[in-house]
């Protein structure tokens, strides 16, 4: 049989070659890290805001993958704020309760005595996410109605036919930024109660949007079910990297963006206008995804950029 060297004896050729095969996926895992630390360095002491929702919500392993991702991110240096979405639990228990599931322009209309619903539901997920990243070694906090309130809501201009969906009047954003800074992660639940007591619906993409722009965030991600923005609907191949706003605009115009990624890419453009460096819409249920785009040269969804920097 032949033999090749190894510390303290030998072993057989076979062994040996494993042992390289190992060593090479530890080189590959060490090039990957190398490749994180300038972006590591340039975001340590940075807020990020993160919605999350989609398939990444309901999933448990990509759940728990998302969640891995955020508390590493709070490991490194990083200052994430999680602000989360809820519809597919909304929808199943309004199913469950014989309630009607109706959307207009994507706002959900919700009346009076749903919209409790909507806040029941969301507060489940909420406490929820925050024990799961206990599990997982980070430290989390609530912020929902019955925890720390730091959304505050006005009716939509268009509550006469929305019913009890809000605008964002304010975010108690002192509340946020000090909860991030001993390396906590808030968990906001996108209901608010209202200056008049009121319950209120509130879009998480446009929550997460407010909520980064109050905070000063560099970046806003939104977690979504896509790969990103594509220039040809369906064509994977043809997913645009980075976006300036004029371009996104352009798109919104000829129709490439349309339908539930308009409101996406609207969130990104007033987070962007408001201060916010960078935004990125990105494939949650790709493993360790928010890892990939915020760590890696290529990325791998579509960052939207003002176009001047």
């Amino acid at each position: 049989m032949t033999l090749s060297r190894c510390v303290g004896g030998t072993r057989p050729a076979d062994a040996a070659g494993q042992g390289w095969k190992f060593m090479e996926k530890a080189i590959k895992k060490a090039d990957v890290l190398i490749e994180a630390l300038p972006y590591i360095k340039s975001y340590s002491g940075k807020i990020f805001v993160i919605k999350y929702g989609g398939s990444a919500l309901i999933n448990p392993e990509i759940k728990k993958g998302v969640l891995q991702d955020i508390v590493f991110m709070s490991y490194v240096g990083i200052r994430p704020v999680l602000v989360h979405g809820g519809g597919p639990f909304i929808n199943e228990e309004f199913r469950r309760l014989g309630k009607k599931v109706e959307f207009s322009e994507g706002l959900r209309v919700t009346t009076k005595e749903e919209v409790g619903v909507v806040n029941s539901v969301l507060t489940r997920v909420n406490d929820s996410i925050v024990s799961d990243i206990k599990a997982l070694g980070g430290r989390a906090i609530s912020m929902n109605t019955s925890k720390k309130n730091v959304i505050l809501a006005r009716p939509h201009k268009e509550s006469a036919r929305l019913g009890f969906v809000g605008d964002i009047d304010r975010v108690d954003a002192d509340v946020v930024r000090n909860a991030v800074r001993p390396r906590a992660i808030p968990v906001i639940s996108p209901v608010s109660v209202g200056s008049d007591s009121e319950l209120y619906n509130i879009n998480a993409d446009d929550a997460a949007s407010r909520v980064a722009m109050a905070i000063k965030a560099v970046k806003l991600v939104l977690l979504t079910d896509v790969k990103g923005i594509m220039r040809q609907k369906g064509d994977e191949g043809s997913l645009i990297s980075t976006l300036a706003m004029k371009d996104a605009d352009t798109l919104i115009d000829r129709k490439i963006i349309q339908s539930g990624m308009i409101p996406k890419v609207k969130a990104c453009m007033d987070a962007l206008n408001a201060g916010v460096l960078k935004t990125h819409i990105i494939d949650g249920r790709i493993p360790h995804s928010l890892l990939l785009e915020i760590f890696t040269d290529k990325g791998i969804g579509t960052e939207i950029v003002t176009g001047d920097r």
